[in-house]
């Protein structure tokens, strides 16, 4: 993609001679051994600086794909997805992404999994997903829950649904992933509803978050009761409880707002939402 070629580029004067080459001898060339070579030698030519992009970066890459959002990448990484863009392999890239994939580092399965919504052909990765998924480090499938439109796009409801619970389950925040709201379901709310419950039954918290799943199905998985709870809790509870019985907008939901007006009035007045739990600081 051009514009993490151009991002990298301005960012790495120096180099940008050398990148522009390589990224144009990758689209031609077609041989893996020169793909694995540049791979390996772009963290010691450009370092691992995070990547600087400017709000209007950030726009364009979100007119360029709908939810991407590259903030928080490397300098090298932004290079090495560039570089797989580029490349044009005899195998399918599914092929050549699974062989990646399969000897990458922590630092490196990051990096590959953030630019999944990028690649060629990207339903047929999703073995190789999986694998992320499944991953015991947290930083590895943030990287491809996080930020990242591809589970928006490809996964089923049932992997979607898991993917959330395990995001909770691992201490993730649902807040950063792409979609959230658009592909809220009913079974992921009662998947929810019962593991909010096993925790409480256990004497464990419950992420205040999980109620953005839940409220707009809280009529079809009898969640009042569990809602009505969370508003006797900690603010950041009694916060979410508020925003999902707003959500569900049903005469039940609205008799117990009625119970919290003061929480009410600050969401109408736009001082509490799903990424500011607490109020929101005044302006200077």
């Amino acid at each position: 993609m051009k514009l993490l070629s151009d991002w990298t580029c301005r960012q790495a004067p120096d180099q940008a001679r050398w990148l522009v080459g390589q990224y144009a001898s990758l689209g031609h060339s077609g041989n893996e051994k020169d793909l694995h070579l540049f791979l390996g030698l772009v963290p010691r030519r450009l370092g691992k600086q995070d990547l600087m992009l400017t709000s209007q970066d950030l726009t364009m890459a979100n007119q360029a794909y709908p939810g991407w959002t590259p903030e928080g990448w490397s300098l090298d990484g932004a290079a090495r997805i560039a570089a797989l863009l580029a490349f044009e392999g005899i195998r399918p890239f599914s092929a050549t992404f699974r062989d990646l994939v399969r000897t990458a580092d922590a630092r490196e399965l990051i990096t590959l999994y953030r630019g999944l919504a990028l690649y060629p052909r990207p339903e047929s990765l999703t073995d190789a997903v999986g694998e992320g998924l499944r991953s015991n480090m947290r930083a590895v499938f943030e990287s491809i829950v996080h930020g990242n439109p591809y589970p928006r796009d490809h996964f089923d409801e049932h992997r979607w649904n898991h993917m959330v619970l395990k995001a909770l389950f691992v201490g993730s925040r649902l807040s950063p992933i792409v979609g959230l709201d658009a592909r809220v379901n009913a079974e992921l709310a009662a998947i929810l509803l019962d593991y909010a419950r096993e925790r409480w039954a256990a004497g464990r918290e419950v992420s205040p978050e999980l109620w953005r799943c839940v409220g707009p199905f809280a009529e079809r998985v009898s969640a009042y009761d569990a809602l009505q709870r969370a508003l006797a809790g900690a603010p950041e509870e009694r916060s979410a409880a508020v925003l999902a019985l707003l959500a569900a907008d049903t005469p039940r939901a609205r008799d117990l707002l009625q119970t919290v007006p003061d929480i009410t009035a600050l969401v109408a007045d736009g001082r509490l939402d799903w990424n500011h739990l607490t109020l929101k600081k005044e302006a200077a």
